[in-house]
């Protein structure tokens, strides 16, 4: 009885030291844990055949630092530090195109140029990148909502956003209403100390502590074969597709929606930086040749990485909808007195700039970077929209 009485307390013993270990871990992770819409620590190596996209590298690295940034460690209190902020949606992520290929990669490296860091009166520029595919004005605005007051004050945010709300639309059939509900935090970020947990072991606070100091301490690569292969699928489908939308859907609770969230997150930018900036987000419009159209995924009702998709709107409807958007954007822009570049006047439609309807070649970041890097080398243009002067281009290649 005495032996039995004596592993009962040591099961009920151990019991209480785990429930305890858990609700010490459930707190930490609460009070201690910030948002971020990547994971601090990861570290992904992409790996594709060169078929899907030949444009594009075969081998892919995105590497994400300790503040959840694309981009290299920094440190807050860097002496003569001149930190920049880029986000938005995956035409800012640039998932598929190395760090340094990125526009947000290729604007640092330019700025860190000695000539640029003596026109900064900077030591040393870092650009962080918090985009992410299927963000939306309106996921942006939560994010920098709760992400810039981790930050100390900023030199510069860049934003470019847009092209999520138009697909997302789409996606949904293009709605006349749309909804105004809160976002949970699940839904925009990777981390956050909002997190819910459960008492099954895959639900424990503990695993996920666990996971953490493993991505931070042992910085394990994960490695994605045949990335991108869905574009095969997803570009046939609309190719192929018999169900072809002609007609404008009303756009007024998209364009309302935007103008809304643009504003808000604008604000929010001006809050915590010295200066702001927006890429109106250019798009590939012109009259198609076959081998263009056929590099077209876009403008499907529903997820084309993830379903089979049979009603399309057309390309037309597609591009009057995006420069709606367009407009919206820059006359936000203005009333808030900040400064925008129109991109499609620098970044020609074609396959050497764009791999699909929104995304850029290695190429096609290297022309936005040029023309970030010297917009930010210029006073500010309050509310202006401008291009590079062949004079300017050239101090910035």
């Amino acid at each position: 009885m005495t032996a039995w009485w004596a592993g009962t307390v040591a099961v009920l013993a151990g019991a209480l030291v785990s429930a305890a270990a858990e609700l010490a871990a459930r707190w930490w992770i609460r009070r201690h844990t910030r948002y971020h819409v990547w994971p601090p620590g990861t570290r992904l190596e992409l790996r594709s055949d060169g078929t899907v996209c030949p444009q594009l590298d075969r081998l892919v690295r995105f590497d994400v630092n300790a503040d959840g940034e694309r981009g290299r460690e920094v440190r807050q209190d860097e002496a003569g530090l001149f930190r920049v902020l880029t986000a938005g949606g995956s035409s800012v992520e640039c998932f598929v195109l190395n760090e340094h290929a990125s526009w947000p990669g290729a604007v640092e490296r330019i700025l860190n140029a000695p000539e640029h860091l003596r026109a900064l009166g900077a030591r040393r520029v870092h650009v962080g990148n918090i985009g992410r595919s299927g963000v939306s004005s309106r996921h942006l605005d939560l994010i920098l909502e709760r992400v810039l007051p981790q930050y100390g004050r900023l030199a510069v945010i860049v934003i470019m956003v847009g092209g999520s709300d138009v697909f997302q639309w789409f996606e949904e059939g293009a709605p006349a209403t749309l909804s105004s509900a809160p976002l949970a935090a699940d839904e925009v970020f990777a981390v956050h100390p909002e997190m819910a947990f459960g008492w099954k072991p895959r639900q424990w606070a503990a695993i996920e502590l666990a996971r953490r100091l493993r991505r931070r301490w042992l910085r394990p690569l994960e490695v994605r074969e045949r990335a991108g292969t869905w574009l095969v699928a997803a570009r046939k489908m609309r190719a192929e597709a018999r169900d072809v939308r002609t007609s404008l859907p009303d756009p007024r609770a998209l364009l309302d929606s935007f103008e809304l969230h643009l504003r808000r997150l604008l604000q929010r930018a001006q809050a915590h930086a010295d200066r702001v900036l927006v890429l109106r987000q250019p798009w590939f419009e012109k009259e198609y040749t076959a081998e263009e159209a056929a590099c077209l995924w876009h403008g499907g009702m529903g997820k084309a990485w993830k379903q089979t998709i049979t009603t399309y709107f057309s390309l037309d409807v597609v591009n009057q909808v995006v420069h709606l958007l367009d407009a919206r954007a820059a006359r936000v822009a203005e009333a808030l007195g900040i400064e925008h570049r129109d991109l499609r006047s620098v970044l020609a439609p074609s396959l050497e700039y764009y791999y699909d309807y929104m995304h850029y070649t290695p190429a096609g970041a290297a022309v936005v970077a040029r023309e970030v890097a010297a917009a930010l080398l210029r006073p500010p243009a309050t509310g202006a929209a401008e291009t590079l002067s062949p004079c300017e281009a050239a101090q910035v290649r």
